[in-house]
């Protein structure tokens, strides 16, 4: 089903005073080609890269912080990254990471809201924003500059399908999305990079790769700063920022830890060395989710202590030791690659062991973490549970048990009529815009709409009157899931109305197809 996105009222947003971007003015910084007024352009050539065969808005697996082991020589906790400014269940993205380092490099202040946006169909992500502002989504680290109140909907690409466009001296510099709204009202979007700008003795210059259907441009940015690189919107379509440099730059990564599950004793994981780029973490998502194997995400604390260098080789180490392929490889930039580079790590026998990942050639730790029965026990449980021919039978019962009374949920959320009180209640939070409401998402006729005007003098009893309306036509199906399907394809709807709406749906945490209700 379709839900909503919304920011909370103005009052209770949590307010970030961070040194971002320069609001005011759009003066490139030195050094950079950020303020041109010209664009490269970048036509359709031969494609070198392979491109993504299956959907971009895919719905990926969860990556949760947990605690950090605290295994690591004193030095290096204190030389190690700050971390995440937080991970998303929703996509794996451990967000814009800010280093001891890069902090150093805030000189520019900006105010921003944190806005939670909702996840809609296909993996699209929707926010509701009903006032002018800067808003920062919490799940993907893209900020948004919006004018008026404005409903936004936007998702994270692959880089793959696009490989094509990203031609040298250009590279990947952060996830690419698709963002749809009224690009009038869009003044400005801001995109995560997980690049780490301190220390750099050479220029590093930010732009960014827009695409019109079979052809691109690499438009100018108007600002960067240590998490986000800024541009002007002028038009909407798959867009995502690149960089260029003279030298090999260094990334914030993390680490992502699969385990294969299977009947077996032994245990088997794939490893990941990724840069933390949200589409760089979808394909990883999307690879595993492939393959033949079944796998779960182990989760632990993912970002590395040590930022991520291009040509650099790293080597994954266990304690006890493990089957390890390959022992080490050289890291590079797997972004526009349909299929990642990875680790596969094996034992013989269930064990709990330590994993570290570290440089090649200094043996410094670049990420560990302890791995634990406790960490995979669960799912491996349930699979041998599966395959118990004693107990079998009961906890299959019980999960036939758990099933009905999931589908009498959703019959019950189904079958259940909006109530004459919910009406009227949804009738008093309705504006100005009802009339269109009723006209494009009930599909009352205007002629109802002008009998019922006609009639009934008091506003609110007329839109009361002009929902029963609706009821009466839809019969069995005028339920208040379908009310809020309906109201949610009018991109103007007053968000009173959906906030109304959001409170009525039954069966907490429970939300139709199978959906968990989301941000309550």
């Amino acid at each position: 089903m379709t839900t909503s996105g919304t920011v909370e009222p103005r009052a209770q947003h949590e307010r970030t005073d961070v040194s971002c971007l320069e609001q005011n003015g759009d003066l490139p910084e030195s050094g950079s080609s950020e303020g041109e007024d010209t664009k490269e352009s970048n036509h359709s050539g031969t494609d070198t890269s392979e491109s993504s065969e299956s959907s971009e808005n895919e719905s990926d697996g969860e990556l949760e912080n947990t605690s950090e082991d605290s295994s690591l020589p004193a030095e290096q906790a204190r030389s190690m990254a700050t971390g995440p400014t937080g991970i998303s269940p929703e996509t794996g993205f451990s967000g814009p990471t800010v280093c001891e380092r890069c902090k150093n490099i805030h000189c520019l202040q900006s105010q921003k809201e944190k806005a939670a946006p909702r996840k809609i169909a296909n993996g699209e992500f929707l926010l509701i924003l009903n006032d002018e502002g800067i808003y920062e989504c919490t799940e993907t680290g893209l900020i948004f500059e919006v004018t008026k109140r404005v409903h936004i909907k936007y998702s994270v690409l692959s880089w793959s399908k696009f490989g094509r466009y990203v031609k040298k001296p250009w590279t990947v510099g952060g996830p690419i999305f698709d963002v749809k709204c009224d690009a009038s009202i869009l003044k400005s979007i801001q995109f995560p990079h997980s690049i780490c700008l301190a220390d750099q003795e050479h220029d590093v210059t930010f732009k960014v790769l827009h695409i019109h259907g079979s052809e691109s441009e690499i438009e100018p940015s108007v600002d960067h700063s240590a998490t986000h690189v800024k541009w002007r919107v002028n038009s909407l379509s798959p867009v995502g920022p690149l960089i260029q440099t003279s030298d090999s730059v260094h990334h914030h990564g993390v680490v992502i830890v699969y385990k294969v599950i299977d009947a077996h004793p032994s245990l088997s994981f794939r490893v990941y060395l990724a840069i933390n780029n949200e589409s760089f973490i979808k394909d990883i998502a999307k690879e595993v989710k492939a393959s033949n194997k079944k796998f779960k995400k182990i989760d632990k604390p993912p970002v590395c202590l040590k930022l991520l260098q291009y040509g650099m080789k790293y080597k994954l180490i266990s304690d006890p030791e493990a089957e390890i392929n390959p022992e080490d490889f050289q890291f590079h930039d797997d972004s526009i690659a349909k299929l990642k580079s990875y680790y596969e790590v094996y034992f013989g026998e269930a064990v709990e062991f330590k994993l570290s990942l570290v440089e090649a050639e200094s043996d410094e730790i670049v990420w560990t973490s302890k791995l634990r029965a406790c960490d995979w026990v669960l799912t491996d449980h349930n699979s041998d549970v599966r395959n118990n021919n004693t107990n079998g039978n009961r906890r299959r019962k019980s999960s036939s048990v758990s099933d009905d009374e999931t589908m009498k949920k959703r019959i019950k959320l189904n079958s259940d009529k909006v109530t004459d009180q919910q009406l009227m209640a949804l009738a008093r939070k309705f504006g100005k815009t009802w009339r269109e409401s009723a006209i494009l998402c009930l599909h009352v006729d205007m002629k109802d709409i002008e009998d019922i005007v006609a009639k009934e003098d008091d506003i609110t009893m007329r839109k009361f009157r002009v929902l029963m309306k609706w009821r009466d036509k839809e019969q069995t199906n005028a339920t208040v899931q379908n009310l809020h399907e309906r109201l949610l394809t009018q991109d103007d709807i007053d968000y009173e109305v959906i906030k109304e709406l959001e409170e009525m749906l039954p069966a907490k945490g429970f939300q139709g197809e199978g959906f968990p209700r989301e941000g309550r």
